[in-house]
C-alpha cells in the first residue's frame, strides 16, 4: 500500500493571488501541484481572448507560475497537474515548453482535451445527444447552435491519470471537473481503476475541499472572527494555500503549510464542503459522491481527517458547460440622498423615461429598483443617500448604447434635487453571456492524451462495468441511516417547548457559504453543536427562509440535509437569472446570500447562545 500524497492547491480561480505556486512549492513538502483556473464565467472570458488572439485561450497566469517554480518542481520530483490550458490546452502546452526552453529544462509536458463540443455541437445536437440540463424549452430546437461562444463537457480523472502513467511531469487540461485534477494524481499514486468508487468519492472530496485556495483555510469564513492574526499586515493576514495528504483507502487530511496564516478546523472544511454543491448526491464524470457521508475529525492544529465518503456509479452522461452572446447591456446609478426618497425616486424616473429615446417597454429586458441605504438623522452625508440604479438588455447594441446613458446626463440641471451620478460617466453598452448547462451522452466524448512533441491516445470515457449489491453496503459506510433530501415539500417534525428565547441575529449560532452554480444560488447553512443543530433542522424551512430572503419568495427552493456535518443547503432556483454573467443583481454571484440570511434577527433559544 504507498503512503498517502500529498496534493496542493496554488489557485482558486482566474486572477488569484501570483505567488500561490512559490508559496505551496517552497512553503513545505508537497508531492503534487495543482490549482483550478476555470468557471463558468472564465469559459465566457477566454472565449473572447481566443477570438481576439486563437490559440491563446487559456490562462496565462499558470505560464507565469511555471516560470517561477518549473526547476523546483523537476528537482524535488513535484508532478503539476493544472486545468489551467482552458479553451486551448495545446496552446498553453506550448507556451510552458517555451518557458523551459528559456529556463534550459526540458520536463515532459502533456495536455489532456476533447471537452471542447463547440466544432461538432450542431452535429450533437442534431443527433439529440446534447441536452438542456435545466430547461425543458430547449429540447424543442436549440435554434441557432452558431450563438454559442464555448461548449465544453466536463471531463474525468483517468486522462491525468494516463499522462502521469506516460511520465509527465506537467499535465495540462481544458475543462476537466474542478476536482479532477487532485483526483487524477490519487488515482495514479494509488492505482486505482475506474471501479473503486469509495476510493474516487473520498479523492473528489478532497478535490472539492481544497479547488477554491484559500477557502477551506478560513477565507469567506462566517466566524472568521476566531482566526487568530488575521489582521496582522505582511503576516498571518495572508491566509496560506491548502493541501490534501489523500491515502490508499480514498479518506485525506486537509491542512496547510505551518506558519501561515489562516485556520483548517472542522468549522472551515464544513464550511468549503457546502460552496456551490446541490443535494448528497455529487455528480461527477468517475463517480457520485455521497457527500452525505462525509465525517470530519480535527487531528490536531490545522489538519483535519475527511472519511467515510460513499462512492456510487456516475451517470450515463457528462454535464456540459455552454455559453452564448445573449446580447448588450447597460447601466447607470443615481444617488437619492436626504428627505423624501421615495418621492425623489419617482421623479428621477419619469425625468430619465421622458429624455431616453426608448421607453421602458422597449427593451427586451429591464431591472430598475430603489435600493435603500440611506439611515435616519444621517451623520454623514454616505449615510443619507440610497441609489436608484436601472439595467437595460438588449439585442440591438445601439438602443442600450450612449443614447441610453447619455439620457440620464441629460436631467442633471433639471431633475431631483443633489443629482449626481455614481460610478462614473455615461459608457457604451457591453456584451453579456448566457450559460446553458447541458448533458451530453458520455459515450460521445473520449479524452485524448497528447505527450508534447509525442504520442497521442484516447481514453474513452464509457462507463465502468461496476455494480455495487446491496448486501456490499455494511462495508461502504451505509447510507440507509441517514434521511433523504427534501425540498419544498418538507415538513418538519414536532419541535416541543423551547423555553426562553432571544432576539439577535440568526448567525449567532449558525455560519453559512454561499455561491453560484449556473442561474441557480446556493446557500449552505451549519451549526456547530447537536443542540444548535436540532433546532436549525426543525427551524429552518423553505418557508422560513423565504421570509428571511423576501427576494426568494416566488422562486423554487430545494431543501437538502447533511446531519452528520449538522448541516443543511438550500438551492434557489433563478436568484440569478440566466448566470452570472448576465445577471443583474449587485451580488452576480450570490456570494453574500449567506451572510444576509446571518445577518436576520430571529427569536433564538436562549439555551443555545
Amino acid at each position: 500500500m504507498a503512503d498517502p500524497i500529498r496534493i496542493a492547491n496554488c489557485s482558486g480561480f482566474f486572477g488569484d493571488r501570483p505567488s500561490g505556486a512559490v508559496e505551496m512549492v517552497e512553503g513545505g513538502p508537497i508531492d503534487v501541484l495543482t490549482g483550478d483556473w476555470l468557471a463558468e464565467l472564465t469559459m465566457l472570458i477566454l472565449s473572447r481572448i481566443r477570438a481576439k488572439r486563437p490559440g491563446q485561450g487559456y490562462a496565462r497566469t499558470f505560464v507565469t507560475q511555471m516560470e517561477q517554480v518549473m526547476g523546483t518542481c523537476l528537482d524535488r520530483g513535484i508532478k503539476v497537474v493544472s486545468n489551467a490550458g482552458g479553451l486551448d490546452p495545446d496552446g498553453c502546452a506550448e507556451a510552458v515548453h517555451d518557458v523551459a526552453q528559456k529556463l534550459g529544462l526540458n520536463p515532459t509536458i502533456a495536455y489532456v482535451d476533447g471537452d471542447d463540443l463547440l466544432p461538432r455541437l450542431a452535429d450533437l445536437v442534431g443527433a439529440g445527444s446534447v441536452r438542456s440540463f435545466t430547461d425543458d424549452s430547449m429540447e424543442d430546437g436549440w435554434g441557432d447552435v452558431s450563438r454559442f461562444v464555448s461548449a465544453n463537457a466536463y471531463l474525468g480523472c483517468f486522462g491525468i491519470v494516463d499522462a502521469l502513467t506516460q511520465g509527465a511531469d506537467i499535465v495540462i487540461t481544458g475543462r476537466v471537473t474542478d476536482a479532477a485534477v487532485v483526483c487524477g494524481p490519487a488515482a495514479w499514486h494509488h492505482g486505482w481503476s475506474p471501479t473503486d468508487l469509495d476510493r474516487l468519492a473520498g479523492a473528489v472530496v478532497a478535490g472539492h475541499l481544497i479547488e477554491c485556495s484559500g477557502q477551506v483555510t478560513g477565507g469567506n469564513y462566517s466566524f472568521f472572527d476566531e482566526i487568530d492574526g488575521r489582521t496582522e499586515v505582511g503576516g498571518r493576514a495572508r491566509f496560506g494555500f491548502p493541501w490534501a495528504e489523500v491515502a490508499a483507502d480514498g479518506s485525506c487530511v486537509i491542512g496547510k503549510h505551518d506558519g501561515t496564516g489562516g485556520a483548517v478546523t472542522v468549522g472551515t472544511v464544513t464550511s468549503q464542503l457546502l460552496y456551490e454543491i446541490g443535494g448528497p448526491e455529487y455528480l461527477g464524470p468517475d463517480v457520485t459522491a455521497r457527500f452525505d457521508t462525509v465525517e470530519l475529525e480535527q487531528i490536531a492544529p490545522d489538519r483535519v481527517r475527511v472519511s467515510g465518503t460513499v462512492g456510487e456509479p456516475p451517470p450515463a452522461t457528462l454535464k456540459v458547460a455552454m455559453n452564448e452572446l445573449g446580447g448588450f447591456r447597460n447601466s447607470f446609478t443615481v444617488a437619492l440622498t436626504g428627505l423624501d426618497i421615495e418621492a425623489k425616486a419617482a421623479f428621477a424616473q419619469a425625468a430619465f423615461w421622458d429624455a431616453c429615446p426608448s421607453g421602458p417597454d422597449d427593451f427586451d429586458q429591464i431591472d430598475s429598483r430603489v435600493i435603500r441605504t440611506d439611515k435616519v438623522d444621517p451623520m454623514t452625508q454616505e449615510e443619507a443617500t440610497a441609489i436608484w440604479r436601472v439595467t437595460v438588455k438588449d439585442a440591438d447594441e445601439r438602443k442600450v448604447g450612449r443614447a441610453f446613458a447619455d439620457a440620464n446626463v441629460h436631467t442633471a440641471l433639471a431633475g431631483i434635487p443633489g443629482m449626481y451620478g455614481l460610478g462614473g460617466g455615461p459608457g457604451a453598452a457591453s456584451p453579456f453571456g448566457v450559460y446553458r448547462p447541458a448533458t451530453v451522452d458520455r459515450s460521445e466524448v473520449p479524452q485524448y492524451v497528447h505527450l508534447l512533441g509525442g504520442a497521442s491516445r484516447a481514453i474513452e470515457s464509457t462507463l465502468a462495468d461496476v455494480d455495487v449489491p446491496p448486501q456490499d453496503r455494511s462495508s461502504r459506510g451505509d447510507t440507509a441511516d441517514i434521511a433523504p433530501s427534501e425540498s419544498d415539500q418538507w415538513e418538519p417534525g414536532e419541535q416541543g417547548a423551547i423555553g426562553d428565547v432571544e432576539r439577535v441575529p440568526l448567525g449567532r449560532i449558525i455560519g453559512t457559504r454561499s455561491g453560484d452554480k449556473g442561474g441557480n444560488a446556493n446557500l449552505g447553512v451549519f451549526t456547530r453543536s447537536d443542540d444548535s443543530w436540532a433546532w436549525v433542522d426543525a427551524w429552518l424551512t423553505v418557508d422560513r427562509l423565504r421570509a428571511l430572503l423576501p427576494e426568494t419568495e416566488s422562486l423554487r427552493i430545494d431543501r437538502h440535509r447533511f446531519p452528520r456535518i449538522r448541516a443543511l443547503n438550500f438551492v434557489v432556483h433563478d436568484l440569478l437569472q440566466e448566470g452570472v454573467a448576465a445577471s443583474t443583481r449587485q451580488d452576480a454571484q450570490a456570494k453574500a446570500l449567506g451572510e444576509w440570511l446571518r445577518a436576520r434577527i430571529v427569536d433564538v433559544p436562549s439555551d443555545l447562545l
